[in-house]
């Protein structure tokens, strides 16, 4: 028996959260920690290895403290944190700081936009807090250029980074201070953007030589990726079993579209061919785009409100603005972003799919096909209501700062997709053409998984994934491409969507049938109690 007793739990998820904090004062900044937004960190090797050290001592102590003794929501947490921080372990064997240049530069855009996209303080303090964060930016950028390796660098990781780090200058002495009013403060920020813009300057010129030395494989292996869906995920299945369920779902979601496709008029079985069709049917401009994304998103909210579906956080709401310029190079699909849930903001922010600078017509057109009018119902709802934004603002007045803190893509994700069906059962799509919107969309989720699991293992190279995602999906060639390259990128999250869906299903049936509430108290309870890893859900839902 340990001569020393074990540290409160509470006391401990403190102790580790602010060291996270200020290891991570980028996330943290953007979870609302206003003591972490005038820095953008220590990106030098020593130190981030120190933290991949710190974190496996960290893991060490939880995995110390017995959960017997706990209440079921303090083992809860302990188990993210030891899941979060087996994830964090299994990373670090694949350090993406060594290959990825998209770590130094994704931090820079990210935080420097959310500082005036959400504002909340005066602009003064704002401008003065992004000056010090660009100060760093060549020190960061630097430390890029000093820690890629080039046996471990793969040229698609590099030149997807290189396209981002093209749009650096446009962004830092353009757009940036464009979100600033004031004309001195705006003056002043374009005045401290310009050593920043200089060091992306030289950054681009590293990356267009350095990806002709870079050498290396983005594959992450399926001993890896089976540890990640086990140890972090929790799933309880490795990379083969859930590339079986996603090639079983495909089939069975291919079936259910042949029969609704035949309902849509002038339909027919093939899918294929009436999805085709009904992809003519879209905004005629990209600004169009976002207004009927506008109007879809306010549907989606009244629906929820005469139903009686969901409840709702106090202040809550949606924007739905144009993706950022240097998202537009490495995004090609819509996204959210969360309010900090650190602070008593609950306003996200939809962004719509906009397209580079430089794309021809042609691929303008391909892109608004891809958001076409059948599928734009269902999009909406899994960005805005009661996807992405009304889960995470709701589960931003969770008291618990380990789950705002932590959050796995398994459950936000799933959840996302989880409603798209759910208002389906509820009567939303009332349009055959929308109902088979939300089947494709499915079905294209089913196809992450057969795609991800086999890139990943060597089963499937990046032109064969390309074209799976073009004929067994509906998307047109150009947005196949940017999918197939985000997967290359991030190994296990483009699987998350469905599989966290049908276990949040599975969820929602037993939570039911032991009659423990009503589908709202359902959706209220789960969503609330952040976005854990599935199985840690399941405790929660059924057992708190």
């Amino acid at each position: 028996m340990s001569d020393h007793p074990t540290p409160p739990l509470t006391g401990l998820v403190d102790d580790y959260l602010g060291w996270y904090y200020d290891r991570h004062p980028v996330h943290a900044a953007m979870l609302g920690s206003e003591a972490h937004r005038h820095t953008l960190g220590d990106f030098a090797g020593s130190a981030l290895e120190a933290v991949e050290g710190e974190q496996a001592q960290w893991l060490r102590r939880f995995e110390g403290i017995e959960s017997a003794a706990l209440s079921v929501d303090d083992a809860v947490d302990r188990d993210l944190l030891i899941a979060t921080l087996r994830g964090a372990a299994i990373h670090a064997q694949w350090p993406s700081w060594r290959r990825d240049p998209s770590v130094y530069t994704g931090p820079i855009f990210s935080s420097l936009f959310t500082t005036f996209l959400r504002g909340g303080a005066p602009e003064s303090e704002l401008v003065a807090s992004a000056r010090s964060r660009l100060a760093e930016v060549p020190a960061v950028l630097a430390a890029c250029r000093a820690n890629l390796d080039p046996e471990l660098s793969a040229p698609l990781l590099v030149g997807r980074a290189l396209d981002q780090a093209r749009t650096g200058r446009e962004f830092l002495t353009s757009s940036l201070p464009a979100m600033v009013t004031d004309p001195g403060l705006r003056a002043e920020l374009a005045e401290a953007a310009a050593p920043a813009a200089e060091a992306f300057d030289t950054l681009v010129a590293f990356l267009t030589e350095f990806a002709e030395r870079a050498r290396g494989d983005w594959r992450m292996g399926e001993q890896n990726y089976s540890a990640l869906l086990l140890d972090k995920e929790l799933l309880g299945y490795d990379t083969a079993e859930l590339h079986r369920r996603g090639l079983a779902a495909h089939a069975a979601l291919e079936a259910e579209m042949r029969e609704v496709a035949q309902r849509v008029p002038g339909g027919s079985a093939d899918w294929r061919a009436v999805m085709e069709r009904l992809q003519d049917d879209y905004p005629p401009t990209l600004e169009a785009m976002r207004a009927e994304y506008a109007t879809e998103t306010e549907r989606a909210r009244r629906f929820l409100v005469e139903r009686e579906l969901v409840s709702f956080a106090e202040g809550e709401r949606c924007e739905v603005l144009p993706s950022p310029a240097f998202q537009r190079p490495i995004l090609s699909v819509a996204y959210y972003m969360a309010p900090p849930p650190l602070t008593t903001s609950r306003l996200g922010h939809f962004f719509v799919p906009f397209t580079p600078e430089g794309f021809t017509e042609e691929q303008v057109r391909q892109r608004l096909k891809t958001n076409a009018r059948a599928q734009m119902p269902t999009i909406a709802i899994h960005e805005a209501y009661p996807g992405h934004h009304w889960h995470l603002s709701w589960a931003a007045g969770g008291p618990r700062r380990v789950r705002k803190t932590f959050r796995t893509p398994y459950f936000s994700e799933g959840w996302a997709l989880y409603v798209e069906t759910m208002m389906r059962e509820q009567g939303y799509f009332t349009d055959p053409a929308h109902e088979l919107g939300h089947l494709e969309a499915r079905l294209f989720r089913a196809a992450r998984i057969v795609v991800d699991t086999a890139l990943h293992t060597g089963e499937m190279e990046i032109a064969e994934a390309e074209q799976f995602m073009a004929t067994k999906a509906a998307l047109t060639p150009g947005t196949a491409v940017g999918e197939v390259r985000r997967y290359c990128s991030w190994p296990t999250q483009a699987p998350s969507y469905l599989t966290g869906c049908l276990e949040i299903e599975s969820i929602r049936a037993d939570y039911l049938a032991a009659g423990r509430g009503s589908l709202r108290t359902f959706h209220d309870t789960i969503a609330a109690s952040g976005a854990l890893p599935l199985g840690l859900a399941r405790r929660v839902a059924l057992e708190s």
